[in-house]
């Protein structure tokens, strides 16, 4: 088993070390043969989880010892990193599989020329390896390696184009998710010099008010990371990149890395002070309610779609607070929703990206009529609608029905309370993206949208497959998290 998991690491980073010395044609092949690999691998190990947790440490660092412990490195699935596994390397593989016909000087949104594929997917198999890194990683020191590599990775797939707008969006989020980055190692430092190891249960063994100063620097780094207030402007920011590095990177991957890191520590057995698990639920409630703010002046639909995805990411930290407040329900629900925004946030980042490709536009208001001419990608459009906005029986309606259960675990008026805001938050967010929707799909042809069919077979294969993991990710991910 542990090489089977090393091997979901290793096989992106050597094809990424390949796909930089290869041809246009040759690095396509390349990086699908390797994504498909790491996404098989993937799913054959999930289905050892059923038998238990697997954990095994190999690498040891020898100056740590007599101080620390030696093994700090190796490899964890559970149930959690099952969960974040399944969502990086599946739409990792079709995230690749979209762009060999994305790129290209076919698309009418922004050319890419053969020259410029080996530096893209370089980037884009680095990053899928960086994240099953973090997915696997059995304790915080390796999860902060993998971490640090995200942060450069998905800086050069934003300033991919390297035009003014990207190459500043790419160092914002550079700077913005860097400085996150800190207060994690800061907080990796005070676990290691109080207790002399980097486990996840490791904080159980600190005092209690320094327990609580490392919840809060791992509370901050996670919210640089997810983008969430007082740091959420990058994001919007980083739809410079290509779109498939925008449905991967901040749909499934980056940001959900930083929800991954509350998600393991409030999941690791020990009790997180009350006062930090309500702030975490307090600031995801704002950040929610900030993010549907800005939904109604966006034009650019994948800036919507960005707001969206913030708002989302606050979903999974409430449910991980409620869960830090003694919900098992509402933080299984929270996990979740990681698995089932991913596949429904990629299905509407990837349709934007098919408009784009071919109308060569992404303004919502310069658009309309699109479905007459391309009936697929204006069918996965809606599907995703009603998967992220949580409509049954598509995927959020059961992460948002565990959130909201487990709210109701809670003692007192904040539960039903809690009920009454997110239903209001969904009903509005389901409005409005289908209003976006109408306005983008139906409606009389502006000429903007004069094409003639869906995108390439790539594109549409990727679109159908998104479309079944809406229905097919929460059965997974319930199996996953209710066994």
């Amino acid at each position: 088993m542990t090489g089977l998991l090393l091997s979901l690491v290793l096989i992106p980073a050597a094809a990424a070390v390949a796909a930089a010395w290869s041809t246009a044609r040759a690095v396509r092949a390349i990086a699908v043969a390797a994504s498909a690999l790491t996404a098989a691998g993937a799913v054959w190990a999930a289905t050892t989880v059923w038998s238990g947790p697997y954990r095994d440490l190999f690498g040891e660092l020898p100056w740590l010892a007599g101080i620390a412990d030696s093994l700090v490195f190796g490899v964890l699935l559970d149930p959690l990193s099952t969960t974040l596994l399944l969502v990086v390397t599946l739409i990792g593989f079709l995230t690749v599989l979209y762009s060999t016909a994305y790129l290209s000087t076919a698309n009418r949104g922004h050319a890419t020329p053969d020259h410029d594929q080996p530096r893209y997917y370089f980037w884009l198999l680095a990053f899928l390896a960086s994240m099953t890194g973090v997915a696997l990683s059995p304790n915080y020191l390796q999860l902060f390696v993998f971490w640090e590599m995200t942060t450069v990775c998905s800086y050069a797939l934003i300033s991919f184009y390297r035009d003014r707008d990207g190459l500043r969006a790419g160092f914002k989020a550079l700077v913005m998710t860097g400085a996150g980055g800190m207060f994690f190692l800061v907080a990796l430092l005070i676990l290691f010099v109080n207790t002399g190891s980097f486990d996840f249960d490791a904080a159980a063994r600190l005092p209690g008010p320094l327990r609580g100063w490392f919840v809060v620097l791992l509370m901050v780094a996670s919210w640089a990371k997810a983008a969430q207030v007082p740091f959420h402007t990058w994001l919007p920011d980083a739809m410079a990149a290509p779109t498939p590095i925008s449905a991967y990177l901040h749909a499934a991957a980056m940001v959900k890395a930083g929800v991954f890191l509350m998600a393991r520590t409030v999941a690791a057995g020990w009790e997180v002070p009350l006062p930090v698990a309500l702030v975490l639920g307090g600031m995801a409630l704002l950040t929610i309610f900030v993010a549907l703010s800005f939904y109604f002046v966006q034009d650019d639909l994948k800036r919507l779609l960005a707001y969206s995805t913030i708002a989302h990411l606050g979903y999974v930290l409430l449910g991980i607070a409620l869960g830090g407040l003694g919900s098992s329900t509402a933080l299984r629900g929270g996990i979740l929703h990681i698995l089932c925004h991913g596949f429904g946030k990629a299905t509407l980042f990837l349709c934007a990206g098919a408009v784009a490709y071919a109308t060569g536009s992404r303004s919502i208001s310069a658009l309309g009529g699109v479905a007459r001419s391309m009936p697929l990608t204006a069918t996965a459009f809606f599907v995703g609608t009603a998967a992220v906005t949580g409509i049954p029986p598509f995927a959020c309606f059961w992460s948002k029905l565990m959130i909201l259960a487990g709210a109701l675990e809670l003692p007192g008026a904040i539960g039903p309370t809690l009920v009454v805001v997110l239903l209001a938050e969904s009903l509005i967010s389901f409005s409005w993206m289908l209003y976006v929707g109408q306005k983008v799909f139906f409606g009389a042809t502006t000429p903007v949208a004069m094409v003639h069919k869906d995108p390439p077979p790539a594109m549409s294969i990727s679109l159908v497959v998104l479309m079944l993991g809406c229905l097919a990710a929460p059965a997974v991910g319930l199996a996953l998290l209710w066994r």
